[in-house]
């Protein structure tokens, strides 16, 4: 594994987050969220249950995670392109299943060069609401990761992402 130069505490640019626009398109077109947003994270959501049986003993069953992002500052902007003209189509037309459903993809820039690490998932995207204060018509959404996730790494090029899926083992 080639060595890295030490950067120190990463800054929140550092984690670039991605959604395929052309919704199940053959060729993905990344737009990257940010614009317009102070904060956001990938809350996790673990799901596990803690039982106590008659014998005194404590059993943790862990069933995973349902990871979700909500992105509250999203606002209509028509030269997002295909991005803005999907979420305007999901929320003002109310649909619903496949017609949500895309890719997202998640970089760490956290070494001084690429390729960066990055996870490809499937997602389905759900816009909240519209309309919103004087300051512009925004379009809040929630991402929910939909599981196909892959391990892999992603080149740059001015914020422009390549994701290349990792190779995957094979045990005989």
């Amino acid at each position: 594994m080639p060595e890295t130069e030490t950067m120190g505490k990463l800054k929140r640019s550092a984690h670039l987050f991605y959604i395929d626009a052309t919704f199940g398109g053959v060729t993905p077109s990344w737009f990257l969220v940010g614009k317009d947003v102070e904060d956001m994270a990938v809350e996790l959501n673990p799901d596990t249950q803690t039982v106590k049986n008659i014998l005194d003993e404590t059993i943790i069953r862990d069933n995973g995670y349902e990871p979700s992002i909500s992105v509250d500052t999203y606002y209509a902007n028509p030269s997002d392109g295909d991005f803005y003209t999907k979420v305007k189509d999901i929320a003002m037309n109310r649909l619903t299943g496949e017609a949500c459903c895309t890719k997202v993809l998640e970089v760490l820039v956290d070494k001084t060069t690429g390729p960066y690490d990055a996870w490809q998932e499937d997602a389905v995207i759900k816009p909240q609401s519209y309309g919103g204060s004087q300051g512009g018509i925004s379009i809040p959404y929630n991402v929910h990761f939909n599981g196909n996730r892959k391990e892999g790494a992603a080149t740059l090029v001015d914020k422009v992402p390549t994701f290349t899926q990792a190779a995957v083992a094979i045990t005989p």
